[in-house]
């Protein structure tokens, strides 16, 4: 275990979160809410823990190998968090540990689930900080490492692999730092046109940039106990409903097509899988939504909306769904499980994994009528190997194993039915926020117990890190010197 490299990298990560909290300093000084000495204080908490790791922890080894790639990337993720949470807990508005590291974890797996429940008359820079978790947490901590510090692309295969969203790790160019880059641009224009667009709709500059951190990190947060219901308008709507789809589709597709590929990207077999399901949920659910809106535009409105915010795994809302028709909340529970696509900055299993496993169950249905015929699955019209269908295979279990143990374990606090646990463990691995019954839209995970609460902020960051980098914490080989 090469100790002195991982301390140089978590070293060198927190030193950019700390930089990255001069943004929310800043607002903090101009709106002069009481929050600046909040940010002051956590920037010396971690730059100060930070600096010296960096400057005297000096690697004789660089090469990182496998294992100590997927230890630094859960590492970092505690780590961020712990950071995060400082602000939080400096300013007072969530001054309980657990509570304020929940918040945080939420905020960088952008997962949006809050035990906040007041929202009115908050310091503005630590609201717009709790977003900006969403942000960076989006394209992920260590592509952003890496397009800042890119003397670290070198070594950085491994800790995009544990971090990267999706079957497999795919770099946009050869070099992981050049990559890095241009991710963080597309992000980055993609971020400041929907922030344009929401202010020509009406919104403030403050209350524009939340809700476009929120919707580009696909993680939810806003700075109003309403969520998007709070501004009332059809438009606003439809932008976000617009970008949260949008910001479910895997980036590589938006480089190809910005570099003249977009045939190719059309083509591509996971985006008509993303696209089918959205268009066909949201077509059902309009449906059964029509006798208690009593127009079909406004159920469009309305069905159109969640479903991308739950497909995405975003999490605003603007309406309470939990009191709509038993079956639209049931399609909604499926499409928890799904996600969008993978190199998108939204959570789940995935599209991709859920159309393969589609395919394999229907390949396994036709060989018990036909067992002499060999049968290949094929996606993206390349043939899918015997590893990777069973590692998309114990994925699966394990996601569902993971998610029914904890929906059990905060079971245990006797303060929520079945469906609310369930769909609280389910909204957490998942990455979606918001669940239903006493974790709805309305509703919030406040009223859980510190240890529900550790519980599901350790299945967010499985959820977020595609689950091995944090199970790996627990397995004694990882602590093992050779």
């Amino acid at each position: 275990m090469n100790i002195r490299l991982i301390l140089h990298l978590l070293s060198s990560i927190l030193l950019v979160e700390g930089a990255a909290m001069a943004p929310s300093l800043a607002l903090a000084l101009i709106y002069g809410d009481g929050d600046a000495m909040a940010f002051v204080n956590s920037m010396v908490v971690t730059i100060g823990v930070a600096l010296p790791f960096r400057l005297f922890a000096k690697p004789k080894e660089r090469m990182l190998r496998a294992r100590e790639g997927f230890l630094v990337v859960s590492l970092v993720w505690i780590l961020m968090s712990i950071s995060g949470a400082l602000p939080f807990i400096f300013s007072g508005i969530i001054p309980n540990f657990i509570d304020a590291f929940f918040e945080a974890v939420s905020g960088f797996t952008t997962t949006g689930a809050s035990i906040m429940t007041v929202f009115d008359g908050q310091p503005r820079g630590v609201m717009f900080w709790r977003s900006f978790t969403h942000w960076i947490g989006g394209m992920g901590v260590l592509v952003l490492t890496l397009a800042l510090l890119p003397t670290m692309s070198a070594r950085a295969s491994h800790l995009m692999r544990a971090e990267s969203p999706g079957p497999s790790l795919s770099k946009i160019v050869p070099k992981l730092g050049d990559s890095a880059k241009i991710l963080y641009i597309m992000y980055g224009v993609l971020t400041v046109a929907q922030w344009t667009l929401l202010m020509l709709a009406g919104l403030n500059p403050y209350d524009a940039a939340i809700h476009a951190m929120g919707t580009a990190g696909t993680g939810g947060f806003s700075n109003y106990g309403a969520s998007i219901a709070a501004f009332d308008s059809a438009l606003i709507d439809a932008i976000i409903t617009f970008f949260m789809v949008l910001f479910g589709i895997n980036f590589a597709l938006f480089y190809r097509v910005i570099t003249g590929g977009w045939r190719d990207a059309l083509r591509s077999e996971e985006l008509h899988w993303y696209l089918s399901i959205f268009g066909g949920a949201t077509l059902l659910i309009t449906v059964m939504l029509i006798p208690r809106y009593e127009s079909f535009f406004t159920s469009l409105r309305y069905a159109s909306f969640q479903v991308a915010t739950i497909m995405s795994t975003t999490g605003y809302a603007t309406a309470d769904y939990n009191l709509w028709p038993v079956a639209t909340k049931m399609i909604l529970f499926i499409l928890m499980f799904m996600g969008s696509c993978a190199g998108s900055t939204a959570g789940g299993m995935k599209t991709i994994r859920v159309s393969i496993l589609i395919k394999q169950a229907v390949q396994e249905v036709r060989h018990t009528f036909n067992t002499r015929k060999v049968q290949v699955i094929r996606f993206e019209g390349k043939a899918i190997e015997a590893k990777m269908l069973h590692q998309i295979t114990v994925f699966a279990f394990i996601y569902i194993a993971l998610f029914l143990i904890c929906a059990f374990l905060v079971s245990l606090d006797g303060v929520h039915d079945v469906e609310t646990n369930l769909t609280a463990s389910l909204a957490c691995i998942s990455n979606i926020g918001p669940g239903l019954g006493g974790v709805g839209p309305v509703e919030n995970f406040a009223a859980y117990s510190g240890f529900s609460k550790f519980v599901l902020s350790l299945l967010m960051l499985a959820g977020r890190l595609e689950l091995y980098p944090i199970l790996m914490l627990f397995h004694p080989a990882t602590w093992r010197k050779s």
